[in-house]
């Protein structure tokens, strides 16, 4: 029988049609416009897994307002580290969105990024405290310099009606507030960003795709084994490089690839669901992001949220997200994606994991057995006026989180995101969760650092990066002028308030 599997020779194989692989793929053909670049997606659109509305949190993630990137250390101070990280992220990936706009490969940014404030929002004695002791310490930076505290309540009823409705005004609480904060829509994005890079020659993208097998070949090249999962065709695609960016999906993939650098990884799901809100009147009172305290052992995308969002062209108000467990790694993915997760380098680190996360597990256990009374008790502490009538739920996304080994610990749960690069540089996989989307050009200019060495440090390419995110190479944080300057221009032309 004639052998009649597809071959393809490329230099780029990205893998996953999320926000993640749009931003390196356009990285890539912006700093070299002749690569020849490969996609595979296994669902049948772009951004329909991790990327998409529903199954992103949305708020741009700035660190505005999400108060689990601003610890309080054993002595009671903040630690603002990873909040200023996070801010200085977002405000390079506004600056490639601008680039885009600006040089209309991408149109309309209002179909992706809106205006809404970011507020975070605590009561009784300790955690107002603790909420000042944030303010000052964030607020004296550079990217959080516009934030405002008040206890004031008729300053946090003007802020958010909703949320101060019905609330006994002798209650202590407090907010900040960040009138520059964004929605963004990850999904409309990214599906707006492979519109473009579709049109490009020597881009090939290829939806109902899914990758089988990945093995590094002799002379360092690797060799995938697709099947079409629409005909049962079977490709092969000989390629230089390799990118992961399939969401809970990638770490099936990185096993399959079979590399030093991926061993011991495992991976933990978190799966969410929201209250969504079907009364206009209601949805019409909110216009912020108000962020609360996450609950003992409760992991970061379970942080609870009043979000006013923008999906679909419809404005939509959710709470949540509700956290749960399920042994599946995507949305679209199978129950049997945990169990054949476990391989013999990985088994000790995630047992390590374990039980050591053990108020995690209770926190998940809690959450599964959960009736909707007790999500509307829930959601009350938040919208004391809700009534159980207007609000639905509406199932989120799923989030893999990193397990890796630790000589020491054992195996340590993580809750961000990790970027596994083999020491060749060929192969890079991206795991875990938040804050992700908002910071995907950093994270993918980083990569390419590590990845494409050679070309980076050439004059053509950084000349070329510095036109796409003019503060490339300095930090915004650090210097004022530069920093009013580049969020007065991104404004400008992403349509958002100064």
């Amino acid at each position: 029988m004639p052998d009649t599997t597809i071959r393809s020779n490329t230099e780029v194989v990205l893998i996953g049609a999320g926000i993640m692989s749009a931003t390196l793929g356009l990285i890539l053909k912006e700093l070299q416009p002749d690569i020849k670049i490969e996609i595979f997606e296994r669902l049948d659109r772009a951004a329909a897994e991790s990327s998409d509305a529903w199954n992103n949190a949305g708020t741009g993630h700035s660190a505005f307002c999400e108060l689990n990137y601003t610890p309080e250390k054993a002595d009671g101070t903040i630690d603002p580290k990873k909040a200023i990280s996070i801010a200085e992220s977002f405000e390079v990936s506004r600056q490639f969105w601008a680039y885009l706009v600006e040089q209309k490969k991408i149109s309309s940014p209002e179909n992706f990024i809106k205006s809404v404030p970011h507020l975070s929002f605590v009561w009784g004695d300790k955690n107002v405290e603790y909420l000042k002791k944030r303010f000052d310490a964030l607020q004296k930076n550079q990217l959080f310099k516009e934030m405002v505290f008040s206890t004031d309540y008729s300053q946090l009823k003007e802020w958010m009606p909703l949320v101060m409705e019905g609330r006994d005004s002798s209650e202590k609480v407090a907010a900040t507030s960040m009138a520059l904060g964004t929605d963004v829509n990850f999904g409309e994005l990214t599906r707006s960003i492979f519109n473009y890079l579709d049109g490009l020659e020597g881009v090939t993208m290829h939806f109902n795709h899914e990758v089988q097998k990945l093995k590094q070949r002799e002379d360092k090249t690797w060799r995938i084994k697709i099947t079409d999962l629409a005909t049962g065709q079977k490709r092969k695609s000989y390629t230089k490089f390799v990118f992961i960016g399939a969401g809970g999906g990638s770490l099936p993939l990185l096993e399959k690839a079979d590399v030093p650098e991926g061993k011991g990884f495992g991976g933990f799901p978190v799966s969410g669901q929201w209250l969504k809100c079907t009364n206009p009147e209601v949805i019409a009172k909110h216009q912020a992001k108000v962020y609360g305290k996450a609950s003992v052992g409760a992991p970061p995308m379970s942080v609870p949220h009043v979000d006013s969002r923008m999906i679909n062209g419809k404005k939509q108000l959710l709470f949540g997200p509700f956290a749960g467990f399920s042994t599946r790694f995507l949305k679209n993915g199978s129950y049997s994606d945990l169990p054949l997760s476990i391989q013999r380098d990985n088994i000790l680190p995630m047992i390590s994991a374990g039980i050591k996360n053990i108020p995690l597990t209770k926190y998940l256990i809690q959450q599964v057995r959960q009736s909707p009374e007790d999500r509307i008790e829930a959601l009350r502490e938040y919208v004391p006026t809700a009534v159980a009538k207007d609000w639905v739920i509406e199932r989120a996304g799923q989030r893999v989180q990193v397990i890796k080994k630790d000589e020491k610990e054992g195996g340590i749960l993580e809750f961000g995101t990790e970027v596994i690069t083999t020491a060749d540089g060929s192969l890079s996989v991206l795991l875990g969760a938040s804050p992700g989307a908002s910071t995907a050009v950093s994270i993918m200019i980083d990569l390419v650092g590590r990845c494409f060495k050679e070309e980076l440090a050439s004059t053509k390419w950084q000349e070329k990066l510095k036109i796409m995110i003019p503060s490339y190479g300095q930090s915004l944080n650090d210097n004022p002028a530069l920093s009013d300057e580049i969020r007065k221009y991104t404004a400008e032309v992403l349509k958002l308030n100064t």
